[in-house]
């Protein structure tokens, strides 16, 4: 089947207007916003609007031998929705309607058009929470979360997206329709295949349909604030929370160039102070006594390590204030230039010597970089700053990306801990799972889609 029959016989399927090939158009949905990652010119982009018509794009596509692209709202950091030339790029957002929401066995049904925050806001009319909350909660898809297995501020209590997956329904590269996993609490029936696609990146099969478990919803958060005046007080007050087994909320760090960049876009004062090197906040969801109870203890915790600030807070506006700092990192830092964050997990005994190494790193390639990040769970987000203009800038951060890339791994960590692998970090996930582990991995592509119908080239070479 030629291009111009595969495009004819998708609108047929569709309709004219779900199958765009305006250049101008499909350039809109070749990439998404990681700049370093390759992309490529679509055939044509698809907008199906139930599963039926997904199956039947799918098999369109195998019989004319032309790969399929899944695509979210494009909020990714990896490229891992980037278009390769000539390909169908699958746009799953019409598929938006939140099927059911059942309070009694706190669950839901829900498909992956649906904007994350706006599902957040139809359960809670239930007195239900669903945790995932990536930072672009406010635009991001589910379909998106589930395919790279996003993460967020709450991960140190509530996990990543797959910790919230009771089952999935998925159309399979030969165009018929998987159901997997449970409307159970429990439930060991077979292989759990509902978490080889969560983080699957599209390279297995398309995802039209989630069944997700609910959480009652937390009472309204308290907050602490803490400042040290070095990194290594904050990591050791890190660990010592680890240690003792609080699990907040919310833990989050900034270094010393993200708290400066946060303040000059707010305009305020965080009230950390010229010679602050580090900030953490934490939240308690728990509620009254119980978080009053766990913020002090944090307090405590803080101020053994040496903080300079240690401030708690029961209201919320002042909360919601702290929060924003950390919050609009990414965009006070466009204010300095473009922005190219990257998403390195290490221990969290180790995220002090994590920043120390990209402090080093900044140094060595001129240009700024600030840290932010997960520090519950150890999952950090240093992100480097540069001119689009000047060629000399744009290498040096895709070498201060890899840098930080080897330092991760070196201290015992991985390349990736929210973000996903996509097209940028495909050498860096063969080598930290080595030969026999991308082996592995290929072979589970091989026998799921045999033709490399779904996303070819991301994540992993099949050669």
């Amino acid at each position: 089947m030629s291009n111009e029959a595969l495009v004819t016989r998708l609108r047929d399927l569709l309709g004219k207007s779900a199958v765009l090939t305006d250049s101008d158009v499909t350039a809109s949905y070749a990439r998404d916003m990681m700049p370093l990652a390759p992309s490529g010119t679509p055939l044509a982009v698809v907008l199906p609007a139930n599963t039926a018509e997904v199956q039947a794009v799918v098999k369109a596509c195998a019989e004319a031998k032309v790969p399929i692209v899944p695509r979210g709202a494009g909020s990714g950091l990896s490229g891992a929705a980037n278009a390769i030339d000539g390909c169908v790029t699958l746009s799953l957002t019409k598929l938006n309607e939140i099927v059911e929401i059942d309070p009694g066995n706190r669950l839901a049904v829900v498909q992956p058009g649906v904007v994350n925050l706006d599902f957040r806001n139809a359960v809670e009319k239930h007195g239900l929470f669903y945790p995932p909350d990536p930072s672009s909660y406010d635009w991001c898809t589910i379909g998106g979360n589930l395919s790279t297995n996003a993460g967020g501020l709450c991960c140190v209590k509530y996990g990543v997206t797959t910790d919230s997956v009771l089952g999935l329904e998925v159309v399979l590269a030969d165009g018929s329709l998987l159901k997997t996993g449970r409307r159970t609490v429990k439930g060991v029936a077979g292989y759990d295949l509902a978490r080889l696609f969560v983080g699957s990146e599209g390279t297995l099969g398309v995802i039209t349909q989630a069944t997700v478990q609910l959480k009652p919803l937390p009472q309204a958060p308290a907050t602490l604030v803490a400042g040290f005046s070095t990194t290594e007080a904050a990591g050791e007050a890190v660990a010592r929370v680890v240690r003792e087994g609080l699990v907040p909320s919310l833990l989050e760090i900034m270094d010393a160039s993200s708290i400066k960049a946060s303040e000059a876009y707010l305009k305020t004062d965080l009230g950390a102070g010229s010679d602050c090197q580090a900030l953490l906040l934490g939240q308690s969801d728990a509620g009254g006594e119980v978080a009053r109870r766990e913020l002090a203890a944090l307090e405590q915790i803080c101020v053994d390590c040496g903080a300079d600030l240690a401030y708690t807070t029961e209201d919320l506006e002042e909360g919601r204030m702290l929060l924003q700092a950390r919050r609009v990192v990414l965009t006070a830092l466009e204010t300095y230039g473009l922005w190219l964050t990257d998403d390195v997990c290490v221990p969290r005994t180790r995220i002090a010597e994590l920043i120390r190494g990209c402090e080093k790193i900044s140094s060595e390639v001129g240009l700024r970089i600030a840290v932010v990040g997960h520090a519950g769970d150890g999952n950090m987000h240093p992100t480097i700053v540069y001119q689009p203009d000047d060629p000399s800038e744009f290498e040096r951060a895709q070498r201060a990306f890899d840098e930080i890339l080897e330092v991760g791994l070196s201290l015992g960590g991985t390349v990736t801990g929210e973000h996903g692998v996509g097209k940028i970090k495909r050498e860096w996930l063969a080598r930290e799972i080595g030969p026999v582990g991308l082996r592995v991995h290929q072979q589970i592509k091989r026998a799921l889609d045999p033709e490399n119908l779904f996303n070819p080239g991301s994540m992993f070479s099949m050669t």
